[in-house]
């Protein structure tokens, strides 16, 4: 294990600026997971860790030595794919034991920790098939495998399940958080899936524009975001944002832009300490099997209401959304949070 250390890091491609700055620092043992959307810079900072790319200015330090200029090999990392990279004439075990006999270990030392990686891995009867014979969650094993038996002192992952299908992600999301626990290893995994994000992270980096929004453990970005594109890129349903003028009287700060409510947060009837934000009618009911969710439209936009699902109204029926004014977030017009309660929004 190792910690790694990213700083003031800008990474320009000609005149285009991917990274602006950029300072991150990953405790040694974490689970640290890059998230924003595509273009955002997250798979150029992986690269910048793992050697592929070189910063144009700043520094990279794994473990406390800094790794600038330093060879991939060399740096004590190891990366896995969105594509697998396996190769294709090569069976399981070659592929998982190739690196190492490159490295020139000892065929009983490849031997020994491919038995290893696939025993964890579940491969055990895949060792002689070729990938071209693989499921893609048994190819992604195969690439993490291959990643294990180098005994890295960190992990990189770049976007590891994008090209799963959505059952196997989950299987493979729990796989990974597996292996996690049980090797205690330094992680640094690139996603835009925010699911991904949230149910894997120790901490989550979101990322903007080649800068980091907010950092933070999972729960705590999601009901403490620092900015209005913190509070939308994480969090599914999406959080509803509304004219803060609908805010209850006395509930937000003067000069607020905008109100946000979690789907989860928000009623279709009146409870202790709620207060309406205003009526309309039904226009969409999305079941989920026990929850549904029910987009209200009102004059100043659209309300997500997350409910149960025996409860969701009919469509085109009129519906009321109300809220607790503690569980509403406020944004100026930059996008920031708004947190001192100075009186009801204009």
């Amino acid at each position: 294990m190792a910690d790694v250390e990213l700083s003031s890091v800008r990474k320009s491609f000609g005149a285009a600026t991917i990274l602006h700055e950029l300072s991150l620092s990953v405790r040694s043992g974490e689970f640290m997971v890059l998230v924003g959307p595509s273009g955002c810079g997250k798979s150029t900072l992986l690269r910048l860790v793992a050697g592929l790319e070189e910063p144009t200015s700043g520094s990279v330090s794994i473990g406390g030595r800094r790794v600038d200029g330093v060879s991939p090999k060399d740096r004590g990392v190891a990366m896995v794919f969105q594509n697998y990279a396996l190769y294709p004439h090569m069976t399981v075990r070659e592929n998982m034991g190739f690196a190492l006999k490159l490295a020139g270990l000892p065929a009983v030392e490849i031997a020994s920790r491919t038995s290893e990686a696939a025993r964890m891995l579940g491969l055990e009867t895949q060792l002689d098939k070729k990938p071209g014979q693989l499921s893609g969650g048994q190819k992604q094993r195969v690439a993490m495998g291959r990643a294990m038996m180098r005994h890295p002192q960190v992990f990189l992952f770049d976007e590891p399940l994008s090209n799963l299908d959505a059952q196997l992600r989950v299987q493979m999301r729990t796989e990974i958080a597996r292996l996690h626990r049980r090797l205690k290893s330094t992680v640094l995994y690139v996603t835009h899936d925010q699911v991904e994000a949230m149910t894997l992270a120790d901490r989550i980096a979101v990322l903007r524009g080649g800068r980091i929004e907010q950092i933070g453990a999972p729960l705590d970005v999601y009901h403490d975001p620092q900015t209005r594109f913190v509070a939308s890129f994480i969090g599914t349903p999406t959080m509803n944002f509304l004219p803060a003028a609908l805010a209850p009287r006395g509930a937000a700060p003067k000069g607020a832009a905008e109100l946000g409510l979690r789907p989860e947060a928000a009623r279709l009837s009146s409870v202790s300490g709620a207060e309406a934000l205003g009526g309309g009618e039904v226009a969409l009911v999305e079941t989920l099997g026990s929850s549904a969710l029910v987009h209200v439209r009102l004059a100043e936009g659209e309300v997500v209401v997350e409910t149960r699902a025996d409860a969701a109204p009919a469509v085109d029926s009129p519906a009321e959304v109300w809220a607790d004014p503690r569980a509403l977030l406020y944004f100026d017009a930059d996008g920031r949070r708004l947190r001192a309660a100075a009186g009801a929004a204009a």
